[in-house]
This record gives C-alpha cells, sequence and structure tokens, in this order.
C-alpha cells in the first residue's frame, strides 16, 4: 500500500483524477473522486473536502465543467425542509480534443524523418495530453516500427538552427546519404574527403512529411533547400549570414514562405518562372493540391484544360514526368523540349 499522503497535495491528487477519468462523455460525481483519492492515493477525504479543492482549481484557472443540482434536506435544527446545492458530473475540459491529438500522433506515425525512439516519446507525451479513454482508442493503431530516420541530432539541428536564423549568422555541417549498407554516411568529395557545407539559413519548412532547410550555399547567389535529418556536426558561425533579399533570386525582397512553398512542390532549388500546362480535367485537383489555387485556368473542354502558373521549373519538369500523358508542357519551349527528350529517353531504356 503507499504510504499515507499530506493533506496539502489534495489538490495536485484531485486535478490529476480529473485529467486521468473525465472528459465530457465520462464525467465523475464527487463519491467517485473520493473512492479513487481512497484506492489510488491511500488518501481519505468527504465530498466537502472535495468540492473545495475543486473550486480552488476553478479560481487557478483551470476549465472544470459540472452540473448542479437542487434537493430539499431537513435543517438538523429547525426540521424544516431546505434547499441544498448538489454538485456533480465534474470534468476538465482539455486545451486538445481527442480528434486534435490524433491528428498531430498520425502525423508523428507517418512522418519519415523522425528518428524512431524520438517519434515514440512524441506519441506518449501526446497521449498524456488527453485520458485513459483515450489512450485505449488508439490502441489499435499499428505499432512504430524501427524504420525511421536514423540521424539522432535532428532535433538539436531544429533548435541550432532556429538560433541561427535568429541571429542572422552562418552554420556549417556536414551532409548525410544512404550507401548500399542502409547506414547513412557523410557526404564526400571526389578525392574521398568529406565534404562540409557552409551556408546562409533562411527558413525551415515541412513538404510530405519531410523537414527542410531552406538556405544558400555560400558560394553561389541562389537558393537550395536541405533535409534537415540529413545535416549533421551542425555548428553556428560568428560570421555574419548573407540576407536572402542580396540573392539574384529575391528581387529584394524578403523571404515569402508561402509563396516559395507553393513555387517548390518537391522542394527542388533552381529557376522559377510561369509556365503554361495542358492538363485532363482529373488533374485539376492535382494542380491544386501541388501548385495552390493561385493557378489558373483556361481554354477548357469536356476533357481537358490549360493552367498557367509560377513555379520551380526542376518542379514542374518532374510533375509533368510523373503524370504523362495526363500532363504536358506547352511553355516555356525549352522546359517542354526538356520534358520531351526525358520521356523518349525513359521509352528507349524500356525498349
Amino acid at each position: 500500500m503507499p504510504a499515507k499522503q499530506p493533506k496539502r497535495i489534495f489538490i495536485m491528487n484531485i486535478l490529476d483524477i480529473l485529467k486521468r477519468y473525465s472528459d465530457e462523455n465520462h464525467r465523475l460525481s464527487q463519491k467517485e473522486i473520493v473512492d479513487i483519492l481512497k484506492t489510488e492515493y491511500n488518501m481519505t477525504a468527504d465530498r466537502k473536502t472535495v468540492r473545495r479543492n475543486i473550486l480552488n482549481l476553478i479560481d487557478c484557472g483551470y476549465n472544470i465543467e459540472y452540473s448542479e443540482a437542487i434537493r430539499m434536506v431537513p435543517n438538523k435544527k429547525t426540521g424544516m425542509l431546505e434547499e441544498s446545492y448538489i454538485w456533480s458530473d465534474f470534468y476538465l475540459e482539455r486545451e486538445f480534443t481527442d480528434s486534435e491529438l490524433r491528428l498531430l500522433i498520425d502525423g508523428l506515425l507517418f512522418s519519415g524523418n523522425l528518428p524512431y525512439s524520438q517519434c515514440k516519446s512524441l506519441v506518449k507525451k501526446l497521449e498524456s495530453l488527453s485520458n485513459i479513454y483515450f489512450c485505449s482508442r488508439i490502441g489499435h493503431i499499428a505499432s512504430l516500427t524501427d524504420n525511421k530516420a536514423d540521424n539522432k541530432q535532428l532535433f538539436l539541428n531544429i533548435e541550432l538552427l532556429g538560433e541561427a536564423i535568429a541571429k542572422r549568422r552562418k552554420v556549417l555541417f556536414r551532409y548525410l546519404e544512404y550507401d548500399t549498407d542502409k547506414q547513412l554516411h557523410a557526404r564526400k568529395r571526389p578525392d574521398g574527403t568529406v565534404r562540409e557545407y557552409i551556408i546562409n539559413p533562411y527558413q525551415m519548412a515541412a513538404r510530405e512529411g519531410k523537414y527542410y532547410l531552406i538556405c544558400n550555399y555560400d558560394k553561389y547567389d541562389d537558393i537550395s533547400n536541405y533535409r534537415l535529418d540529413r545535416i549533421s556536426d551542425l555548428k553556428i558561425l560568428d560570421e555574419p549570414a548573407k540576407p536572402f533579399e542580396k540573392l539574384s533570386q529575391a528581387n529584394g525582397r524578403p523571404l515569402d514562405l508561402g509563396t516559395y512553398m507553393k513555387e517548390h512542390p518537391y522542394m527542388y532549388s533552381g529557376e522559377t518562372a510561369r509556365v503554361k500546362l495542358r492538363i485532363c480535367r482529373a488533374m485539376i485537383s492535382d494542380m491544386i493540391d501541388m501548385f495552390g489555387d493561385d493557378v489558373r485556368f483556361s481554354d477548357e473542354d469536356k476533357d481537358s484544360v490549360t493552367v498557367s502558373t509560377v513555379a520551380n521549373l526542376k518542379a514542374i519538369e518532374q510533375f509533368a514526368h510523373n503524370f504523362a500523358p495526363d500532363v504536358v508542357v506547352l511553355e516555356p519551349e525549352s522546359l517542354r523540349e526538356k520534358v520531351k527528350n526525358r520521356l523518349r529517353y525513359a521509352a528507349d531504356v524500356y525498349d
């Protein structure tokens, strides 16, 4: 049996009970709280003690809901019936609904860039924000398998990059890639020495379950994207970072993350330009999913439609290759030729 606990922690134990055992569909009476205090905390309390502590929790800002009923009870001195207010059906309102927690947990489970142990730990923390009923409902979810990213430095990278971006400092890191042994290795130069990158960090962003660093490789004047889970041995340098506005692609403006993400659906770096495509009508939803709702449609018929948008040219090339023949590049002509030649080469390989 657990040791008897001091009365001053009554309030914390009652809060713990409300967190673990209550929600809108599982409400607790004062008697039920008294019984749990006795069986799980070895604490004896009466209903008045429970009510007083719950009032104190409400005064401290906790959103505790309850129902109130009136019953007639005899006055011990006069014997006359008097109104008495009965509180019951207590439950703690939570910052996250179960559906919100489930959405966050699913996002972790299907993320391909979080190390297994860290992902599992985060799922447990999210589960703890709800109660025992929520935990039992997600028990059917397939358990995590240890096939996540192997780079244990991911969260440290996020922390250090956040600091570097805030202080506008350059960073140095090594970049990892898989080899046939299925292990991550630092990328090397042709002479076999480990390659180190010095970059100007601007923003971190998520795309299709992966985290990317949007930055400028210090030797060049364009934008690069690097996977955060492939970065290792990251160090913040004392040297100030090159402002984003000074890059040729920035046109003197700061980074607009929303626009950048719409223009770079595959997170490829390189030139951005206006393109025109002919797509089958079934591809309209995919087009908006990939490039946002700023796309323009014209020349509709029952089978196809022309679409115009501003996007990264490498991304459009990949998009057209992936969805050929349902997507055909019309403009620019140089990109149309590049896609055409790539598809011919693919057909030749199969022949």
